[in-house]
Protein backbone atom coordinates (compact mmCIF):
# COMPACT_ATOMS: atom_id res chain seq x y z
CA UNK A 1 0.00 0.00 0.00
CA UNK A 2 1.53 3.55 -0.57
CA UNK A 3 2.08 5.55 1.84
CA UNK A 4 -0.08 8.47 0.72
CA UNK A 5 -3.43 6.01 0.98
CA UNK A 6 -2.90 5.94 5.07
CA UNK A 7 -4.49 9.10 5.94
CA UNK A 8 -7.42 7.67 3.76
CA UNK A 9 -7.62 4.72 5.62
CA UNK A 10 -6.94 5.40 9.24
CA UNK A 11 -10.20 8.00 8.65
CA UNK A 12 -11.87 4.96 7.32
CA UNK A 13 -11.07 2.94 10.52
CA UNK A 14 -12.21 5.47 12.67
CA UNK A 15 -14.90 5.96 10.49
CA UNK A 16 -16.31 2.44 10.39
CA UNK A 17 -15.13 1.13 13.62
CA UNK A 18 -16.23 3.76 16.08
CA UNK A 19 -19.99 4.39 14.68
CA UNK A 20 -22.26 2.14 16.17
CA UNK A 21 -22.35 -1.84 14.94
CA UNK A 22 -23.24 -5.02 16.55
CA UNK A 23 -19.69 -5.12 18.41
CA UNK A 24 -20.12 -1.91 20.07
CA UNK A 25 -23.71 -2.45 21.08
CA UNK A 26 -23.02 -5.34 22.33
CA UNK A 27 -20.00 -3.81 24.28
CA UNK A 28 -21.64 -1.27 25.61
CA UNK A 29 -25.09 -2.94 26.93
CA UNK A 30 -22.98 -5.46 28.84
CA UNK A 31 -21.04 -2.91 30.26
CA UNK A 32 -24.21 -1.11 31.24
CA UNK A 33 -25.86 -4.20 32.19
CA UNK A 34 -23.83 -6.55 34.01
CA UNK A 35 -20.14 -3.37 34.92
CA UNK A 36 -17.02 -2.96 33.65
CA UNK A 37 -15.33 -6.53 34.99
CA UNK A 38 -17.37 -8.95 32.80
CA UNK A 39 -17.58 -6.91 29.89
CA UNK A 40 -13.64 -6.97 29.67
CA UNK A 41 -14.31 -10.35 30.03
CA UNK A 42 -16.53 -10.63 26.87
CA UNK A 43 -14.08 -7.70 25.52
CA UNK A 44 -11.15 -10.32 25.22
CA UNK A 45 -14.02 -12.63 23.31
CA UNK A 46 -14.04 -9.78 20.74
CA UNK A 47 -10.84 -9.25 20.45
CA UNK A 48 -9.98 -12.73 20.16
CA UNK A 49 -12.78 -13.25 17.47
CA UNK A 50 -11.88 -10.07 15.75
CA UNK A 51 -7.90 -11.76 15.54
CA UNK A 52 -9.55 -15.21 14.09
CA UNK A 53 -11.39 -12.99 11.68
CA UNK A 54 -8.62 -10.98 10.44
CA UNK A 55 -6.16 -13.78 9.84
CA UNK A 56 -9.08 -15.65 7.79
CA UNK A 57 -9.73 -12.79 5.86
CA UNK A 58 -5.76 -11.82 5.36
CA UNK A 59 -5.37 -15.25 3.86
CA UNK A 60 -8.52 -15.63 1.45
CA UNK A 61 -8.24 -12.00 0.37
CA UNK A 62 -4.18 -13.56 -0.54
CA UNK A 63 -5.87 -16.80 -1.73
CA UNK A 64 -8.68 -15.82 -3.66
CA UNK A 65 -8.52 -11.78 -4.17
CA UNK A 66 -11.10 -9.98 -5.67
CA UNK A 67 -13.37 -13.17 -6.64
CA UNK A 68 -14.12 -13.63 -2.70
CA UNK A 69 -16.02 -10.48 -2.36
CA UNK A 70 -19.05 -12.28 -3.96
CA UNK A 71 -19.43 -14.89 -1.91
CA UNK A 72 -18.50 -13.48 1.51
CA UNK A 73 -21.68 -11.26 1.45
CA UNK A 74 -23.41 -14.55 2.39
CA UNK A 75 -21.59 -14.66 6.06
CA UNK A 76 -23.95 -11.49 7.01
CA UNK A 77 -26.95 -13.89 7.30
CA UNK A 78 -25.44 -15.69 9.90
CA UNK A 79 -24.31 -12.42 11.74
CA UNK A 80 -27.66 -11.53 11.37
CA UNK A 81 -29.36 -14.47 12.83
CA UNK A 82 -26.86 -14.06 15.85
CA UNK A 83 -27.53 -10.19 15.97
CA UNK A 84 -31.09 -10.62 16.79
CA UNK A 85 -30.77 -13.63 18.86
CA UNK A 86 -28.85 -11.38 21.77
CA UNK A 87 -31.41 -8.42 21.24
CA UNK A 88 -34.11 -11.30 21.81
CA UNK A 89 -31.78 -12.59 25.52
CA UNK A 90 -31.10 -9.11 26.06
CA UNK A 91 -35.36 -8.61 25.82
CA UNK A 92 -36.01 -11.34 27.81
CA UNK A 93 -33.24 -11.80 30.70
CA UNK A 94 -34.07 -7.77 31.80
CA UNK A 95 -34.55 -8.77 35.61
CA UNK A 96 -31.64 -11.23 35.55
CA UNK A 97 -28.73 -10.50 38.30
CA UNK A 98 -25.62 -9.25 37.74
CA UNK A 99 -24.18 -12.64 39.64
CA UNK A 100 -25.88 -14.41 36.34
CA UNK A 101 -24.12 -12.55 33.36
CA UNK A 102 -24.32 -16.09 31.12
CA UNK A 103 -25.06 -13.43 28.35
CA UNK A 104 -21.88 -11.67 28.81
CA UNK A 105 -19.01 -14.14 28.39
CA UNK A 106 -15.74 -14.64 26.55
CA UNK A 107 -17.40 -16.81 24.20
CA UNK A 108 -20.52 -14.74 23.40
CA UNK A 109 -18.11 -12.00 22.46
CA UNK A 110 -16.27 -14.24 20.43
CA UNK A 111 -19.16 -15.35 18.75
CA UNK A 112 -20.20 -11.80 17.78
CA UNK A 113 -16.70 -10.82 16.36
CA UNK A 114 -16.92 -13.87 14.41
CA UNK A 115 -20.23 -13.08 12.52
CA UNK A 116 -20.14 -9.97 12.83
CA UNK A 117 -20.56 -8.78 9.26
CA UNK A 118 -20.13 -4.98 9.27
CA UNK A 119 -16.38 -6.08 10.42
CA UNK A 120 -15.89 -9.04 7.50
CA UNK A 121 -17.31 -6.58 4.81
CA UNK A 122 -14.72 -3.89 6.17
CA UNK A 123 -11.78 -5.96 6.28
CA UNK A 124 -12.35 -7.78 2.24
CA UNK A 125 -13.33 -3.64 1.62
CA UNK A 126 -9.59 -2.55 3.18
CA UNK A 127 -7.53 -5.34 1.69
CA UNK A 128 -9.39 -5.12 -1.90
CA UNK A 129 -8.93 -1.24 -1.83
CA UNK A 130 -5.49 -0.22 -0.17
CA UNK A 131 -3.41 -3.13 -0.70
CA UNK A 132 -4.74 -5.79 -3.27
CA UNK A 133 -4.56 -2.80 -6.15
CA UNK A 134 -0.64 -2.70 -5.58
CA UNK A 135 0.50 -5.64 -3.73
CA UNK A 136 -0.80 -9.55 -4.12
CA UNK A 137 2.18 -10.36 -1.44
CA UNK A 138 0.50 -11.79 1.82
CA UNK A 139 3.33 -10.40 4.03
CA UNK A 140 1.78 -6.82 2.76
CA UNK A 141 -1.74 -7.72 3.65
CA UNK A 142 -0.34 -8.69 6.85
CA UNK A 143 1.39 -5.24 6.96
CA UNK A 144 -2.22 -3.93 6.47
CA UNK A 145 -3.96 -5.62 8.87
CA UNK A 146 -2.99 -4.68 12.72
CA UNK A 147 -4.29 -0.92 11.64
CA UNK A 148 -7.77 -2.52 11.71
CA UNK A 149 -7.38 -3.50 15.18
CA UNK A 150 -8.17 0.33 15.80
CA UNK A 151 -11.66 -0.26 14.20
CA UNK A 152 -12.24 -3.44 15.98
CA UNK A 153 -10.87 -4.18 19.87
CA UNK A 154 -9.80 -0.42 19.96
CA UNK A 155 -13.52 0.65 19.02
CA UNK A 156 -15.00 -1.78 21.42
CA UNK A 157 -13.29 -0.93 24.13
CA UNK A 158 -14.15 2.65 24.18
CA UNK A 159 -18.12 1.92 23.41
CA UNK A 160 -17.17 -0.54 26.41
CA UNK A 161 -15.54 2.24 29.14
CA UNK A 162 -18.44 4.83 27.74
CA UNK A 163 -20.83 2.33 29.22
CA UNK A 164 -18.78 2.10 32.37
CA UNK A 165 -19.28 5.43 33.06
CA UNK A 166 -22.90 5.80 31.67
CA UNK A 167 -23.55 2.92 34.19
CA UNK A 168 -23.49 4.86 37.18
CA UNK A 169 -26.54 7.11 35.69
CA UNK A 170 -28.71 4.71 33.99
CA UNK A 171 -29.12 1.82 36.48
CA UNK A 172 -32.36 2.87 37.83
CA UNK A 173 -33.12 2.96 34.05
CA UNK A 174 -32.08 -0.67 33.60
CA UNK A 175 -35.14 -1.95 31.55
CA UNK A 176 -35.67 1.26 29.66
CA UNK A 177 -32.12 0.71 28.56
CA UNK A 178 -32.19 -2.74 27.62
CA UNK A 179 -34.61 -2.39 25.69
CA UNK A 180 -33.13 0.72 23.84
CA UNK A 181 -30.05 -1.56 23.31
CA UNK A 182 -32.41 -4.46 21.73
CA UNK A 183 -33.87 -2.39 19.87
CA UNK A 184 -30.22 -1.01 18.61
CA UNK A 185 -29.29 -4.41 18.03
CA UNK A 186 -31.93 -5.82 16.38
CA UNK A 187 -31.80 -2.32 14.51
CA UNK A 188 -28.42 -2.78 13.32
CA UNK A 189 -29.24 -6.62 11.83
CA UNK A 190 -32.15 -4.96 9.96
CA UNK A 191 -29.74 -2.83 8.32
CA UNK A 192 -27.24 -5.65 7.88
CA UNK A 193 -29.45 -7.71 6.32
CA UNK A 194 -30.11 -5.30 3.99
CA UNK A 195 -26.89 -4.03 2.53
Amino acid sequence: MPIYLLPSLLLAIIVVGYTPGPANLYALACCLKYGRRKARKMWRGLCTGFCIDLVLMVLLTHLLGEMMGHYVIYLKYIGVAYILWLAWKMLRYQGVDDAEAKDCTFTSGMLMQLTNAKMLLFELTVFSTYVLPYSERLLDLFLVAPLLLIAGPGANFAWLYAGAYLRRFLHKYRKQVDLVMAILLAACAIYIFFI
